[in-house]
């Protein structure tokens, strides 16, 4: 009997560790942390030049450097977390990593199981086709196979214009294979669309569909880290750093919202 109930015990437990949040460091202020001195934010590191891997198997881009540039006005050490994009939603509700600096656009559906950060850059959907295309606005998608990363917005954005959409591990990865000859259009961030032709992809963009907001991702159960990001955002717009990021990985500034 002594045994069953020790049987039942663990599997109990073994049930909570795979379905609860991870505890997590309360500060005095109130924010946590999975570990007090750290801010552990997480990315994807395929989605350049927004994040990506360096031979040396570190992750660099311009959200790592945001991610960093928040850790350093929080007083906190900056831990860069690698999560496929399609899992970060989920890794920061379950407590994987304390935030998402992973250019993640706000909206609707989202907002109803994470919490955003003000926005830290603005962005759109934009579609990419390759030079010999005829395709030139959404009206032209009807039919067409379109290839969008995973989890994303774009997916949801192609599903609006055509029943055949594609998806991948990232974005890159779907305008690669457009370039190659796949598919018929790919729809993405307008800057990971331009920062890839200036790589030598054999593709150009067509119709900028829409404007969007990015921002930082926290559970929604932790209303005073958000506070504090937020804050540290304010920081780094007045006194030029997010600016300074931008300009330096895109060549202008991406983090002032548009007229």
């Amino acid at each position: 009997m002594k045994s069953s109930v020790t049987f039942i015990v663990s599997i109990l437990a073994v049930l909570g560790l795979l379905t609860g949040c991870a505890e997590k460091d309360q500060l005095e202020d109130g924010s946590k942390l999975i570990n007090e001195d750290q801010f552990v934010f997480a990315a994807s590191g395929e989605f350049k030049p927004f994040s990506y891997v360096n031979d040396d198997m570190t992750v660099t881009g311009f959200d790592i450097e945001v991610g960093d540039a928040i850790a350093k006005e929080l007083n906190l050490e900056p831990v860069p977390k690698r999560i496929k994009f399609k899992g970060i939603v989920e890794g920061v509700k379950t407590g994987r990593a304390d935030a998402a600096v992973a250019s993640h656009t706000i909206n609707e559906e989202r907002s109803k199981h994470v919490a955003f950060s003000t926005p830290y850059y603005y962005s759109g959907p934009q579609i990419f086709v390759r030079p010999d295309s005829d395709i030139k606005t959404v009206e032209d998608l009807k039919g067409k196979e379109v290839a969008a990363s995973k989890g994303s917005t774009y997916a949801t954005t192609a599903e609006k214009y055509t029943t055949n959409v594609k998806t991948y591990d990232s974005d890159i990865t779907a305008l690669k294979a457009l370039s190659g000859g796949r598919h018929d259009a790919v729809i993405t961030d307008f800057v990971t669309g331009k920062e890839a032709t200036k790589e030598g992809f054999d593709i150009e963009g067509r119709q900028l569909i829409e404007r969007s907001e990015q921002a930082i991702v926290l559970p929604d159960d932790n209303p005073q880290l958000l506070a504090r990001i937020n804050e540290a955002l304010e920081n780094l717009r007045e006194d030029g750093t997010l600016a300074e990021i931008s300009k330096k990985y895109f060549g202008e500034d991406i983090t002032t919202k548009p007229e």
